[in-house]
């Protein structure tokens, strides 16, 4: 009865309507990630997101702004000086991971007043999304839907062969600036969520476990969302039964979904050659 109970407040239906959305941003841009093994970037350009953070509170703006204008910046100066012949691109990647850490914990501290609770960035806390996080989460979502439905054969086609896309005349390096921003403003958007440390899990662990029982890319993106949405559920669940931080039992809950998925399946395998 307790449990039915707690459904009925606004922080709990805000993390349900939180989640979902979370879900579908990240099924379509992690799917995106893992085919094209941008894991790595991705990783990167969560930590420098942190800088611009920093920046908002030193400047005294909102720090979800300054994260998605210093994210997007990286997102762009990565994949510029990736593409440069005397940089490779872990290289780049380190550049902007290093630069967004120093600049962030530099003006935190620098910030007049007293110091700012980070652990709601680092690590989240989808029970105290507000109105306006859903607001940004729910424009990034719709905007990502919308791009993905017009422009869903190029997608397919750069993640999965650059060169064939060129072959076919695609403008390869334009799509893949505006999937880096996409990348960028969707971890940004998840910050609130399960913070910097945890969301790129959010972003490849359910489309690892997705991958296990499906190859078609679009096959990949729909079974993901449903299982980043379930891994979400479950981690509310584990957060309330045990009263532990809720992006941190998402991500949990959601490698056991995959421990699972994965055991399972091998089992199936070996099943199936006897």
């Amino acid at each position: 009865m307790i449990f039915m109970d707690i459904w009925q407040y606004t922080f709990i239906q805000h993390a349900l309507i939180g989640s979902l959305l979370a879900s579908v941003a990240c099924g379509l841009v992690g799917t995106y990630i893992v085919t094209r093994r941008l894991v790595f970037i991705s990783g990167g350009l969560t930590h420098a997101s942190f800088g611009g953070i920093g920046l908002g509170l030193y400047a005294g703006i909102p720090p979800i702004l300054s994260a998605a204008v210093f994210a997007v910046l990286s997102a762009f100066g990565v994949e510029w000086l990736s593409k440069r012949q005397d940089m490779r691109e872990d290289s780049a990647i380190a550049v902007f991971w290093a630069l967004g850490m120093a600049v962030g914990v530099m003006f935190t501290f620098l910030s007049p007043g007293f110091a700012p609770d980070l652990s709601a960035y680092l690590f989240g806390n989808i029970l105290t999304i507000t109105r306006g996080d859903l607001a940004l989460l729910g424009c990034v979502t719709a905007v990502l839907l919308a791009f993905f439905l017009l422009f869903r054969h190029p997608i397919v086609y750069v993640a999965f062969d650059r060169e064939f896309a060129r072959s076919q005349g695609l403008r390869v390096e334009l799509l893949e600036y505006v999937m880096m921003m996409f990348i960028a403003l969707t971890i940004v958007a998840c910050l609130r969520m399960v913070g910097i440390v945890l969301v790129i899990s959010l972003l490849t662990i359910p489309q690892m476990t997705a991958n296990l029982f499906a190859q078609r890319f679009h096959h990949i993106i729909w079974l993901s969302v449903g299982i980043g949405y379930v891994s979400c559920l479950g981690g509310l669940w584990l957060s309330f039964r045990e009263n532990i931080p809720s992006g941190a039992s998402i991500i949990f809950f959601s490698i056991v979904i995959y421990a699972l998925c994965k055991a399972g399946r091998s089992v199936w395998n070996s099943l199936a050659k006897h």
